[in-house]
């Protein structure tokens, strides 16, 4: 199973906790992680990369559960001082989210590969989804739970089309053709949007498919639920707000979600996170 990952130092934690998921719950004999990365400014902060002490770390949690898997830390600042996305590098963008954009200009990416945001976790077995046919379509993903409500590209000619780009089963070969990711980083140069990179695929991609909304659950667990992603939603009770949080704040998962699913997995992420520091 290849998985992509994009980020820097920030995204160590939860790739990790993703990680760990995969090895426990994915239902895949191998793995193979590609982690993107960059060097990176902006005028008010500065970034600092994936380090590759984090990616040896977890190159040896995978291989301890299978020989024959990888892990492979990929640098893209050359890629991304080409094409930055000029438009929205002072917005609230992180620009690590457009790494993934990259992907079709790195030949050792795969042609099939699921592309995951650093606060999920995988709950099931996944396998299904991964190796769905995916003959001429560029993408599968599951519907935002709460965007489809407000955005849609009428070329789709579906009631709900907009999709959560956390989870995202990629078709690299048919994006090559499509120059679909080529068109995305082009958009995102010279038009400022809201979730500039999420916004720009659902624009551009058409053919593109729906999942259930089990592969990617944004809003509260469910019975059947493969993989839970931990994105800011909104709350109507006692008054409306948005909430944040995250896997790797711990207590905050008790707390505040007064989830406790994952509490072996998280655990084991307690153990284990000093290890990705020197």
């Amino acid at each position: 199973m290849n998985i992509l990952f994009c980020g820097d130092e920030n995204a160590q934690d939860g790739v990790l906790i993703s990680t760990l998921s995969l090895i426990k719950n994915s239902g895949a004999q191998e793995l193979h992680l590609y982690i993107l990365t960059m060097e990176a400014h902006s005028d008010e902060r500065k970034y600092h990369p994936f380090s590759q002490h984090a990616a040896d770390f977890l190159r040896s949690l995978v291989k301890k559960a299978n020989p024959n898997s990888t892990v492979e830390l990929i640098d893209c600042t050359k890629l991304f001082e080409q094409e930055p996305p000029t438009a929205n590098m002072n917005t609230r963008f992180t620009p690590y989210a457009m790494l993934r954009l990259f992907a079709d200009q790195l030949p050792q990416i795969p042609d099939r590969i699921l592309y995951l945001d650093d606060d999920i976790v995988i709950r099931g077995d996944i396998t299904t989804f991964y190796n769905e046919d995916i003959t001429g379509i560029e993408l599968v993903g599951v519907l935002d739970y709460w965007g489809r409500f407000f955005f849609h590209n009428l070329k789709t000619k579906r009631a709900f089309d907009y999709l959560n780009s956390g989870v995202l089963l990629l078709n690299m070969k048919k994006i090559k053709q499509t120059g679909l990711f080529d068109e995305v980083r082009h958009m995102m140069q010279v038009k400022q949007m809201f979730l500039p990179d999420q916004s720009a695929i659902n624009k551009l991609a058409v053919a593109k498919r729906v999942a259930p909304r089990r592969y990617n659950e944004q809003y509260h667990l469910q019975k059947n639920t493969k993989i839970q992603h931990f994105t800011t939603s909104f709350r109507f009770w006692p008054y409306f707000h948005t909430q944040t949080v995250k896997p790797w704040d711990v207590d905050r998962v008790h707390s505040v979600l007064h989830l406790h699913e994952y509490d072996d997995l998280l655990n084991e992420y307690l153990k284990l996170r000093n290890n990705l520091k020197k």
